[in-house]
């Protein structure tokens, strides 16, 4: 549910290495695979756990690979097992020598790497450069723009491994595009041929869109790991297999549903049951209560928007949440409410 390779690899001052040559993966073309506008030769900077994966499905599409550039050693085992027999390269080398240009690095580097590959001359005009970025829009390729190359960016909602296991994922996995009218068709053939589904992004949203993303994913990594803590700390053997079968059903739920689905104790108005809560957290668990407090907090309010929790007793919850914050201060546990001690 993040766009980034988070590898930070890419360094464009290093020598070119040399691929090793494996057997290529067992990997069939999307099913509904087609090419409106031709295939393209790739070139790949960043073969972080996004990029690799996103080219080696490019490639079982038809396209050519034809470099690519990682400096990490995962990054090389990865471009070995994804992309075998593609040439290892340095950025600029590898931006010279396709019509695709896929910059697949941390959104933070991405905006210095396009500049660098204009100022070196190694982009033209007419070249397709195009990131994987959630946040970034085209401004943030404003450099790639400026010598005449044609931009876009193209984000796979997926939370990604950066193994074999993401190939067949991508099937169906909704795509976040931006782009110009004249690049619109290209990108949704490129979609087409990641086995994918576009979802077209406006350039002064794509930050917020990106935010849901995170916000739903990654924060859903924190919770779910803060819950198997919680339970180990209630002395449960097998924490994951408790909760696979009721998260599954929650999330399942909450998708279909929305704030329909909510169940427990917030929604039952069960002050007594959130207090205990709270309290057995602060004393067996005070890390996992920050965002126990935020969460429950959002909770009340839904709950109260949906006509399932009254007014009478939110505030008595809100009043249980209150003094549990304040617990936690005095502790000196957290600064304020979703705020996890490190």
């Amino acid at each position: 549910m993040d766009g980034r390779d988070g590898n930070g690899e890419v360094l464009l001052m290093h020598p070119a290495h040399t691929a090793v040559a494996h057997a290529e993966p067992s990997l069939g073309a999307p099913e509904h695979a087609h090419h409106r506008i031709g295939l393209h030769r790739i070139g790949l900077i960043g073969a972080g756990r996004v990029g690799a994966v996103v080219a080696a499905r490019l490639r079982a599409a038809g396209h050519e690979v034809v470099a690519a550039s990682g400096e990490s050693d995962a990054s090389r085992a990865r471009l070995a097992a994804l992309l075998p027999g593609v040439r290892h390269a340095k950025p600029t080398d590898v931006a010279r020598g396709c019509d695709l240009l896929l910059l697949t690095v941390p959104d933070d580097m991405l905006g210095n790497v396009a500049t660098t590959l204009a100022d070196a001359g190694a982009l033209r005009p007419g070249q397709l450069v195009l990131h994987t970025s959630g946040r970034h829009g085209l401004a943030v390729l404003a450099p790639a723009a400026g010598v005449g190359a044609r931009i876009g960016a193209l984000h796979p909602a997926l939370t990604f491994t950066g193994t074999e296991v993401d190939l067949d994922r991508l099937a169906g996995c909704v795509v976040g595009l931006t782009a110009a009218p004249a690049e619109r068709e290209v990108l949704e053939g490129l979609v087409a041929d990641l086995g994918g589904r576009p979802t077209w992004v406006p350039e002064e949203r794509r930050t917020l869109y990106h935010a849901g993303l995170a916000h739903g994913a990654n924060h859903l990594v924190t919770l779910v790991a803060e819950a198997r803590e919680i339970l180990a700390a209630a002395g449960v053997d097998d924490a994951s297999g408790t909760l696979r079968p009721l998260l599954e059903a929650a999330l399942a739920n909450a998708l279909e549903q929305g704030d329909a689905a909510l169940t427990g104790p917030i929604v039952r108005g069960d002050v007594g049951t959130v207090h205990a809560h709270v309290t057995d957290l602060l004393a067996a668990a005070p890390h996992t209560l920050p965002s126990y407090l935020a969460l429950a907090q959002a909770t009340v309010s839904r709950a109260v928007l949906d006509g399932r929790l009254t007014a009478l007793r939110a505030a008595a919850v809100r009043g249980v949440l209150a003094d549990a914050e304040q617990a936690l201060l005095e502790r000196g546990a957290a600064a304020r409410p979703g705020e996890v001690r490190r």
